[in-house]
C-alpha cells in the first residue's frame, strides 16, 4: 500500500497526467490479453493462425474467416468497463488527467465515459463502408458495395498519423505519465515512451517491463484494484 499512497500524492500534485494503457488494463473485464497463457493468439482458427488472420492481406484475401474470426473470438460487446475504467474518468473530470493513450481496441475507456481518448490500433466496436462511410455496430453488407471493415489497424498497415502524432504531443507535454497493464515490447506504441520529458514516470504493471529502471515508481499490481483504491481517495 506503500506505493499506491505514493501515486496518489503524485496524482494529487499533478494537473498533466497521461494514461498510457495495454491489454492488462482490459482483463479484468473479462478479456484476455493476445500472448498470455490462454490469449487469442494460443489457439489456431480454421487452421490459421490468428496472427496471420488479422493481417491485410489476410483480409484481402478471406474476408469471411476474418469476419467469422472477429464475431467469435474477439467479440466485446458484452463486456464492461472495470473499476480502473470509472476511477479515469474520474480524474478526466476532475481536470487531472489530460488523455488516455490506449494499445487496446475494445472501447472500453469509451463506455465508461473517458472523453479524450486515443486509440493508437483503432477499434472494432464498431464497422465501416471504406466507399459511404455509413456504420453499423455488426458487420454488414452495404448497398453501395463498398468495402466494410473496422477501423482497426491490422499486421501489415501503419498506425493513423493523426492520432500517433497526438499521443507523442500529450505524452512530451505531460508532468505525469502513468504506463499500465502493459509490458511495452509491442511496437512502434512502446517506443512514443521515449517523448516523455516529465517529472513522474509511474509504471503499474503485474510482469517486468522494459523501463522499470527508468521508472521513478513501479506498483506491481493489478489496473482496476489500484485506480478504485486511487479514485476513492480523491
Amino acid at each position: 500500500m506503500e506505493k499506491i499512497n505514493k501515486l496518489l500524492e503524485i496524482i494529487k500534485e499533478s494537473d498533466n497526467i497521461v494514461f498510457f494503457g495495454g491489454a492488462g488494463t482490459s482483463t479484468e473485464s473479462g478479456i484476455n490479453d493476445f500472448r498470455g497463457k490462454n490469449g487469442v493468439y494460443n489457439t489456431k482458427y480454421k487452421g490459421y493462425n490468428p496472427e496471420d488472420i488479422l493481417h491485410i492481406d489476410f483480409f484481402i484475401s478471406h474476408r469471411k474467416i476474418f469476419n467469422d474470426f472477429l464475431k467469435e473470438k474477439m467479440n466485446f460487446k458484452n463486456c464492461k468497463p472495470n473499476k480502473g475504467h470509472y476511477a479515469l474518468v474520474k480524474l478526466e473530470e476532475l481536470g487531472k488527467l489530460r488523455g488516455v493513450i490506449t494499445q487496446n481496441i475494445d472501447s472500453l475507456h469509451q463506455k465508461a465515459g473517458s472523453k479524450n481518448v486515443l486509440e493508437l490500433h483503432g477499434t472494432i466496436a464498431y464497422f465501416q463502408c471504406l466507399s459511404c462511410g455509413r456504420k453499423e455496430e455488426e458487420y454488414f453488407s452495404c448497398d453501395c458495395g463498398g468495402i466494410v471493415r473496422p477501423p482497426v489497424t491490422l499486421y501489415g498497415e501503419n498506425l493513423n498519423e493523426e492520432v500517433v502524432e497526438k499521443a507523442i504531443e500529450y505524452i512530451s507535454k505531460a508532468e505525469t505519465l502513468i504506463i499500465c497493464g502493459t509490458s511495452l515490447v509491442v511496437y512502434p506504441a512502446a517506443y512514443y515512451i521515449k517523448y516523455f520529458k516529465g517529472e513522474n514516470l509511474i509504471i503499474v504493471n503485474g510482469t517486468e517491463t522494459s523501463y522499470d529502471e527508468k521508472a521513478d515508481l513501479v506498483i506491481r499490481d493489478n489496473f482496476g484494484e489500484v485506480f478504485d483504491y486511487i479514485g476513492k481517495k480523491l
